[in-house]
């Protein structure tokens, strides 16, 4: 139109310009541009190509809204199809004409945006011109070597690099003939090993358009050979996404050529069916799925004969090849305490083939036809693992633990799916299940499998389908297992089938518990007369008296975990047994079973107080046969009695009042410090114990590794019980000292408990906490001094360890110096009180012995405010003679250095506080403080020096080296308060900072484990959150006056 120019004119009138971004938006054909990122005609005309790049960079505004380039988000979306889709259109209506001019072709160049270079080859390729063919390959080489192969990989921007693969991937998927071949397909292949995941996924999904074209295959055979291995290596790519994608991509490979892959890249594919990450697996599902029929000879008949095979069902069908196959990968895989994690990866592709029961349940029952292998023992016991874990998936609809984020909400189909797979499995496996129970009757592990199968029943099948029947089979078959076997494994799973068919709301549920309630009257008559037997004979009981009375007790204590077997009065003839030192561990468990459903009966109903009478008697004798137990030579025995002693005491401690049950106030307990001391110690002994280097396995031994796993996770269970007893104020907080101590030595194996229980402490009580933390210190201080003598070398490991200790404790109080200032101070005051506590017996002007301790307590001066920092000072002083404050010798450096931390580095406090008016609050405070310090007479000094020991009505933490002495180190932590969530909302968090030692180790303080459990602690009452210290803070008497009752910790525990 008139009055319009080619570039950056404005119209005639004036008027605003429009941009190139505006209109591609909006749709309008005009081409108007007015910016200055933009090339002008004249900058063409007049100026060279590096002058036009400098100037563009001169004048870029590089904050401005309007250039479409710089944008991101949804708005660059859709301004990126918007204007790859006008190049397209603009190109196909020149494509006669002005295509094959060069000043047109030399503008479209000029485009600051690489990619939309790119997407103009993609347009001359869709031409498909016959006509100057040789002038667009030319223009297309030029663009691709001039633009693609500096792009693809060292453009410093992602998305650039992606895009130059997604192009290059039309351009060879349209123009094969040209783009196909090894010369392009290299730098598809060298891409693989981009930085950014991004890059790599469109990679492979660039690469699965090719491949899943069947008539391009034979032009990529040599790009397969040379990046196969790069591929196969991506399955185990850090990004899932790419995994997944890379998995799925191998499939393409395998379909298009069998050879393609060899045997070791196959089991570096299908061993990823273990993987946590399910989408992973399920691709190596797939993979091993048609890597399962490929090599199945059934499968090949089954794609020539697919009429007369079908036919056919069972063990003669097509998966019974398949089922075999599988079989003998899962023993080959040899990781077979993951059966659900294979069938979870199977599920998607094969879940024909793993809810074939009939199938899987004919190769177990029938005899193999002429020709056909026998299953081995180990091949029908993986078989019967693989049906119990589909039948659980089947029937629950969930993946297995580890996998997934938890239950999802089920919709309408995948409800009606799951209803319909529990009946089909429900009505097959009530007619098989005896018959495979008779079969294998005295094999524990295929029975303790198979005796899981009743508990996915849909059990109203036994009343409406009238197959009462079946259920006298499948009871009478349970009632063999229980009197043949004596392993804990299938005990258990039989007691839990029993509980689970014996649910009040079946109709069958009086058929069953008639047939329980026998069961229980023959074991308990048995066990009865044969402890009669045992006690009577004394000392002269043999073998076979002890083995009748040991396996009739883990029937009944089996049985006792699921039922309530407190009618049959299991407990008294239990405690005879631990009376006279036989069989403990399970009279242990039994009766502990015994006193937790006389609980469950009292807790529920309406007690009366001769009930509660008898009940606590009976807690109280079994609670101090326990405590002997703690000194029994059988390990097994104490650390049994340690952990049922630890449970008791939480259950029956004063959180059993909570909810309104303030009536079961006579069966509270509170361990003596006698009762404390043993459990301490014991786990002093028995968890902070040194590795036995001698026995280390040199050569690997799994075996030998699995077993020092085991151990570990046992002394991490016993720390984990004492550390709960610590936080919920059932021992006192004292105890923790000796676990704090080695939280630096230990701290790979326990310093998730320790931290978690340090935490719980501070919510407790923060000044409580705070004497602890220097309690532990001062243990560890007075180890050093017996082994190392007065005079310690300040630059050994041992004191340098100390000190890391010290400064990893001070990084617990976090950043918020107001919340934790009266902690802190409290925390010097003793540690003050104990470096000067004995004076030197040589001489007084010597230095005291316990002198080197406050080069410990530097570590927690910053943690102090200035005017706090003034105040500790000013009570330093106190012990302080004019002969000590002019001795500058070595022996008194810990001195000058606590000193000049208290005197230096007061400006720098100002980040601690949190706001200016508390600040003022402080300072203004602060110097009321300094004020009255000043007016005190001499007398009243000496006042100021006394130590207030007692605070707030706690335990007394003075330093009793007999005591506290121990040896050894911590290794287990607390797992069961590792749990998220817990912190109240006005609790500080537990800071440490990215240098986590001196060996440069930084691990994950926060790891969960399976024993997790679920803790919240209610809100303190005896916060102490003043903005200020009191100006007569270290004035015991003062302090005396502020005494209050410690809160009690409640936990609802039914």
């Amino acid at each position: 139109p008139p009055g319009r120019r080619v570039n950056g004119a404005q119209r005639n009138g004036g008027g605003n310009p429009v941009t190139l971004f505006e209109m591609v938006k909006q749709g309008k054909s005009a081409m108007q541009v007015q910016h200055r990122g933009a090339v002008r005609i004249e900058m063409f005309r007049n100026m060279q190509n590096v002058e036009i790049i400098r100037k563009m960079t001169e004048e870029f505004d590089e904050d401005s809204g309007d250039y479409p380039l710089t944008i991101s988000g949804p708005l660059w979306n859709k301004f990126r199809y918007s204007y790859c889709e006008f190049i397209a259109v603009l190109i196909r209506q020149c494509q006669y004409s002005i295509i094959y001019d060069e000043l047109h072709c030399n503008r479209l160049y000029s485009n600051r945006s690489n990619c939309n270079r790119l997407i103009i080859i993609r347009c001359y390729i869709c031409l498909q011109l016959q006509e100057n063919q040789d002038e667009i390959e030319n223009m297309m080489n030029s663009i691709f070597k001039g633009i693609f192969v500096h792009r693809y990989r060292l453009d410093a921007i992602a998305e650039i690099r992606a895009i130059c693969i997604e192009e290059i991937r039309v351009w060879m998927q349209i123009y094969s003939d040209a783009f196909l071949n090894d010369s392009y397909l290299k730098y598809v292949g060298w891409t693989l090993h981009d930085r950014q995941g991004e890059v790599r996924l469109k990679c492979l999904k660039a690469l699965q358009n090719l491949y899943s074209h069947r008539e391009l295959f034979q032009k990529l055979e040599l790009f397969t050979n040379r990046f196969k291995d790069r591929i196969v290596s991506m399955t185990l790519d850090k990004e899932y996404d790419v995994a997944v994608e890379a998995v799925r991509l191998i499939i393409l490979v395998l379909q298009g050529s069998e050879d393609a892959l060899s045997d070791d890249d196959c089991e570096n594919v299908y061993h990823l069916v273990y993987s946590a990450h399910r989408p992973v697996a399920l691709a190596a599902g797939d993979f091993l799925h048609r890597l399962l029929c490929m090599f199945s000879i059934l499968a090949y008949l089954h794609t020539q004969a697919e009429e007369a095979l079908a036919k056919h069902r069972g063990r003669s069908s097509p998966n019974g090849n398949l089922i075999r196959m599988l079989v003998l990968f899962f023993l080959e895989s040899e990781l077979h305490e993951h059966a659900a994690y294979l069938v979870d990866s199977l599920w998607d592709s094969s879940q024909d083939l793993l809810k074939d029961w009939e199938c899987m349940t004919e190769v177990l029952l029938e005899e193999p036809v002429q020709g056909e292998e026998v299953l081995s023992e180990r091949q029908e016991s993986a078989l019967i693992e693989l049906i119990v874990c589909s039948i659980r998936q089947a029937a629950e609809a969930h993946p297995p633990v580890g996998r997934g984020t938890g239950k999802r909400v089920l919709t309408a189909k995948e409800r009606k799916t799951q209803t319909d797979d529990r009946n089909k499995l429900t009505e097959h496996f009530i007619m098989s299940l005896p018959t495979l129970l008779s079969k294998y009757q005295a094999d524990s592990e295929k029975v303790a499998n198979l005796l899981q199968i009743p508990q996915y029943f849909n059990l109203d099948i036994y009343s409406t389908g009238r197959m009462e029947k079946h259920l006298d089979a499948l009871l009478k078959q349970m009632r063999l297992v229980v009197e043949k076997h004596t392993e804990l494994e299938v005990l258990e799973t039989c007691s839990k089938t029993f509980s689970i068919l014996c649910s009040e709301e079946l109709s069958i549920m009086n058929r069953v518990d008639i047939a329980w309630s026998q069961l229980i009257d023959e074991l308990t008559d048995r066990f009865s007369h044969a402890v009669e037997e045992l006690l009577q004979e004394g000392d002269e009981a043999d073998d076979d008296d002890i083995y009748s009375v040991l396996s009739s007790l883990k029937r009944l204590t089996a049985f006792h975990n699921a039922h309530d077997l407190t009618s049959w009065d299991l407990f008294g003839t239990c405690y005879r047994l631990l009376r006279a030192g036989i069989e403990r561990i399970q009279a242990l468990q039994c009766s502990h079973y015994s006193i937790m459903w006389q609980l469950v009966k009292i807790t529920e109903g309406s007690p009366s107080k001769d009930d509660l009478i008898a009940l606590r008697r009976v807690v109280k004798s079994f609670l101090a046969v326990c405590q002997q137990c703690l000194s029994n030579v059988n390990t097994p025995v104490k650390e049994q009695a340690f952990m049922l002693l630890c449970d008791l005491l939480m259950i029956f401690s004063h959180q059993l009042m909570a909810g309104g049950r303030e009536g079961l106030q006579p069966l509270v307990f509170h361990p003596d410090s006698v009762l404390q001391n043993e459990l301490l110690n014991f786990v002093l002994d028995h968890v902070f114990i040194e590795q036995d280097e001698e026995n280390q396995s040199v050569d690997g031994d799994e075996e030998d590794e699995a077993n020092k796993i085991e151990a570990l996770h046992k002394r991490r269970n016993l720390l984990a019980a004492f550390s709960k007893l610590i936080i919920y104020d059932i021992v006192d907080m004292s105890a923790a000292a000796d676990i704090f101590k080695h939280y630096m030595k230990y701290y790979n194996d326990y310093g998730d408990i320790i931290k978690e229980t340090l935490s719980k402490t501070r919510q407790m009580d923060k000044i409580l906490c705070a004497k602890t933390l220097i309690l532990s210190l001062q243990q560890l201080f007075n180890e050093l001094i017996q082994d190392q003598g007065p005079n310690l070398d300040r630059t050994s490991a041992h004191v340098s360890g100390l000190k890391e200790l010290a400064r990893r404790f001070a990084l617990t109080f976090g950043l918020d110096q107001i919340k934790t200032r009266e902690a802190v101070a409290t925390l010097h005051k003793d540690g003050i009180e104990f470096a000067f506590r004995f004076p030197n017996p040589k001489r007084p002007d010597c230095p005291p012995p316990n002198l080197a301790f406050l080069e410990v307590l530097c570590e927690f001066s910053s943690k102090l405010l200035r005017q706090d920092k003034k105040t500790v000072h000013s009570y330093l002083e106190k012990f302080l003679t004019e002969q000590m404050c002019e001795r500058r010798d070595d022996v008194w450096l810990p001195l000058i250095s606590y000193r000049n931390s208290l005197l230096t580095g007061g400006d720098d406090d100002h980040g601690s506080i949190t706001s200016s008016s508390s600040s003022k609050t402080g300072s203004i405070r602060s110097r009321k403080s300094c004020a009255a310090h000043r007016k005190h007479t001499e007398g009243e000094e000496d006042e100021l020096c006394l130590s207030r020991l007692n605070d707030l009505g706690k335990i007394d933490l003075l330093v009793d080296e007999q005591c506290w002495d121990v040896s050894g180190v911590m290794k287990v932590v607390l797992s069961c308060l590792s749990s998220r969530g817990l912190m109240e909302d006005d609790a500080e968090p537990i800071f440490e900072d990215v240098m986590m030692s001196s060996r440069g180790q930084l691990e994950d303080m926060n790891e969960e484990f399976e024993d997790t459990m679920v803790i919240d602690l209610p809100p303190s009452c005896n916060r102490r959150e003043r903005a200020e210290l009191r100006p007569n803070f270290f004035d015991s008497a003062a302090m005396m006056e502020d005494e209050s009752p410690r809160p009690f910790l409640l936990v609802s525990l039914f």
